[in-house]
């Protein structure tokens, strides 16, 4: 499982300007991160509690 410190979509560390981290938006249970390039290039996510995908 990962942690809110990796990117929950290409799993790199979450340095730098630009990343984001939110609770899941369907079950708000799991925290999601995401990093500046997959943010900006839409690369879908996946809850890994609820298995919510988003963009």
């Amino acid at each position: 499982m990962g942690n809110k410190e990796d990117c929950s979509s290409c799993g790199k560390g979450l340095i730098g300007e630009g990343y984001s981290i939110f609770d899941c938006p369907n079950c708000g249970e799991n925290i999601i991160g995401r990093c500046r390039n997959c943010r900006e290039h839409n690369t879908p996510y996946t809850c890994e509690k609820c298995n919510f995908t988003g963009p």
